[in-house]
């Protein structure tokens, strides 16, 4: 498990959808011991929040996703009304998404929202600011200070900051704006420091990865605050995700961030899935669901590989619940090794694949029968690891490879050519 950076830790939620704890490892207001709370994952809703039903349905279909918060949009009085109907229908953390006009945020939390996000480049009036640290105090709601590359503005009060952290900063990337992004925070942190209000979550987001990661890790020195880390207008899922995950992974690695959304210009049931899925690989977050492995594009493939990894992945993740590792390989050279480190897996040959639970051969069938059986066989296997019978990760025994002419290659048909001389038999135990 990666060591996190030790934060101040908030809390988001109520009784009735549950408490959702971001950051952790410093003591509480109170000196009570806080342990490091799992790397929050949350999105943020496409839809209008005003189209009350429509809200409330992609809201909880997120939620169903694995999103453990979800961020709405309120830049209009409709908004926050809507919010009054829409809370009691939802069972995740809100939070409202406030920009320009901090009454919003005054609405939001009337309405009954778990969290407020400000933007310092759009809502800077000291007094303004005081009035929504007072609304969120008063009912103990965390705020999120947000400063976007895009809408951070210059403060002629800050000037001078600005021109030392410059200064500093000169041989960096992005330089000025690193230095002015520290200064925004400085500036408004500095208010809510005087309301002595802590619960408070800094999120400093650009579009541009490699900054991203020199951002947050300046900030992560200064301020012992719990950080909201993202990519902003990463774009398009098919390069959005190299990008977020370019920053997001190396941070998440040095133990530098508590939160997350990775954004697209997408559906953000997307992003959730990605979210999930950067956690999981990174040891961050206990695996839901199966662990898929499968074969990348090679010349050895002898069956319609590519396809059936895609039927595979959505059946079982429509009926495996339990994280099993599932290895799909297309050929013989690296399938038998996957075949034995996996709790159920499928190795190809000519048309044929050798299915195997937990290194033992269960099965030897034609390339049309392999996406069913091998569904069959995950559903068994499901089903022992519930009650007992079997554990995950278990290894029952060794695995030979055959011989990639024999049993599943051509061997037949080149000994009939005269291309080869014999074919070694298939040692692998069980029958097919």
């Amino acid at each position: 498990m990666l060591t996190r950076r030790p934060t101040r830790q908030i809390v988001l939620g109520d009784e009735r959808v549950g408490f959702v704890k971001v950051g952790g490892g410093l003591p509480d207001s109170q000196g009570n011991p806080t342990a490091p709370a799992p790397v929050v994952v949350q999105t943020m809703t496409a839809g209008y929040t005003y189209d009350i039903d429509s809200c409330v349905a992609e809201i909880n279909r997120l939620a169903a996703a694995g999103a453990d918060v979800v961020r709405v949009a309120v830049p209009e009085r409709k908004d926050t009304e809507a919010l009054r109907e829409i809370m009691p229908q939802v069972r995740v953390p809100i939070v409202a998404d406030v920009h320009f006009h901090f009454k919003r945020a005054l609405e939001a939390v009337e309405a009954g929202v778990h969290k407020i996000r400000l933007n310092p480049g759009n809502i800077s009036d000291r007094e303004q600011v005081n009035e929504v640290i007072a609304a969120c105090k008063e009912k103990g709601l965390p705020i999120r200070i947000g400063v976007n590359e895009g809408s951070i503005i210059e403060r002629k009060d800050k000037q001078q900051r600005k021109a030392e952290l410059g200064k500093f900063f000169a041989d960096r990337k992005g330089g000025h704006l690193l230095a002015l992004m520290i200064a925004k925070l400085e500036e408004y942190l500095d208010i809510f420091k005087e309301q002595d209000f802590h619960d408070v979550c800094i999120s400093a987001k650009s579009m541009d990865a490699a900054f991203v990661v020199d951002a947050y890790s300046e900030i992560s020195e200064r301020f012992d605050y719990p950080l909201h880390l993202g990519v902003t207008h990463a774009g398009p899922r098919e390069t959005g995700a190299i990008r977020s995950i370019a920053a997001l992974s190396g941070l998440l690695c040095r133990g530098v961030g508590d939160t997350i959304r990775i954004s697209y210009a997408n559906d953000p049931i997307y992003e959730v899935e990605d979210g999930l899925e950067l956690m999981y690989s990174l040891g961050l977050r206990e695996r839901k669901g199966v662990d898929l492995i499968a074969c990348p594009t090679c010349g050895r493939i002898q069956v319609d590989l590519f396809t059936l990894v895609q039927d595979v992945r959505t059946k079982l993740a429509a009926e495996i619940t339990v994280p099993m590792k599932v290895a799909v390989m297309g050929c013989v050279v690296n399938g038998p090794g996957e075949a034995e480190g996996a709790d159920v897996a499928v190795f190809a040959g000519n048309k044929r694949g050798i299915i195997y639970v937990q290194g033992e051969r269960v099965a030897n069938i034609p390339e049309e029968e392999i996406l069913d059986r091998l569904l069959a066989e995950c559903k068994t296997f499901q089903a022992r690891v519930e009650s007992g019978e079997v554990k995950l990760g278990d290894k029952k025994v060794e695995i030979v490879p055959p011989d990639p002419i024999g049993e599943l290659g051509s061997g037949f048909d080149k000994i009939a050519k005269g291309d080869v001389d014999k074919v070694t038999p298939l040692t692998v135990g069980g029958q097919g």
